[in-house]
């Protein structure tokens, strides 16, 4: 008899939720991406219940992050969203360019499921190891019936791709969703929805994503993060546009202000053709109104995903 259970696919990629500290004492001092994602399943009693796939697709510090396995992840995600019998995913990463990652699916793959990534900010060796607990509710969440798009749980809190952003450098609760607010709660394996599941806004067509996304790293788009601050100088701008950049994403001051210096650098950047973006620094906000710049914000975005939204445009 065919098994109509429904399946949820478990994507690893290391991260801290993969770490392991010679001491459970020590919250800081751990190696990232050290247990496969099989074995993180299999710490987690309660997940036996379920039907899962486990599926290693990276082993590595998400700081080191790039854009191979980018692309990697998004053409098994595609795959495993066009299976039937699967109700949703989950990837496994480090919180460090998490936000980043969840972007960078939330555009390129037609999320009509659950693509729910969670990590964690203590090592799986850690007496307050938070991991599995993460591991449980991003589970409940594939398998919660209408949800759809790419989002992140984290201490029982489930956040958009777009808005979520990490905000604490130690705290269990490290990433927020600022003044948009969660979608959901996560509580004793129920999931409570506060607000509507992210739409799906892919930036190209899902049978062009295989064709699209460049199998080189070095043939991705060169867009680089440029910052503007007290006593800032062109210096960075024009160093970065004789390098033969594709774009640059400033991180703006305020509502999208920028020193009179980069301003201009930036303004001949854009007149020479590389794309220019404004992005406010400010964690909480996003660049309103009408502006007498002549560079585009990114409004809601914040700078390093900005600096996705660039590159796909680009490609």
């Amino acid at each position: 008899m065919q098994n109509k259970t429904p399946v949820v696919v478990v994507l690893g990629t290391g991260g801290t939720i993969a770490g392991t500290a010679r001491s459970a004492s020590d919250n800081v001092g751990y190696t990232a991406a050290q247990l496969g994602v099989a074995d993180l399943v299999a710490a987690v009693p309660a997940l036996s219940a379920f039907n899962l796939e486990v599926e290693q697709v990276a082993q590595l510090d998400s700081k080191d992050m790039g854009f191979g396995v980018w692309r990697d992840l998004a053409l098994r995600c595609a795959h495993h969203l066009a299976r039937a019998e699967v109700a949703g995913i989950v990837i496994t990463h480090g919180t460090d360019t998490l936000e980043e990652t969840a972007y960078f699916l939330h555009r390129v793959l037609h999320a009509n499921k659950p693509v729910v990534l969670t990590a964690a900010m203590r090592p799986a060796t850690s007496t307050q190891a938070d991991g599995p607990q993460n591991l449980l509710d991003s589970v409940a969440l594939a398998l919660t019936q209408g949800a759809h798009g790419v989002m992140v749980v984290m201490a029982g809190t489930v956040h958009g791709a777009v808005e979520v952003r990490k905000v604490h450098t130690y705290q269990l609760d490290a990433l927020t969703s600022g003044d948009s607010g969660a979608l959901a709660r996560v509580e004793e394996g129920a999931v409570r929805q506060l607000r509507a599941w992210p739409p799906t806004e892919p930036v190209f067509a899902a049978d062009k994503l295989a064709s699209t996304l460049p199998t080189q790293e070095s043939a991705w788009p060169q867009v680089h993060i440029v910052s503007s601050h007290a006593g800032a100088t062109a210096l960075p701008v024009k160093a970065l546009v004789a390098a033969g950049v594709h774009g640059l994403v400033v991180s703006a001051t305020g509502n999208g202000t920028l020193h009179h210096a980069v301003e201009a650098a930036l303004i001949e950047a854009q007149a020479a053709g590389v794309k220019v973006l404004r992005a406010t620094r400010c964690n909480d906000g996003c660049i309103v109104g009408i502006s007498d710049s002549p560079l585009p914000a990114a409004r809601a975005l914040n700078v390093v995903k900005a600096r996705i939204e660039s590159m796909l445009q680009a490609l």
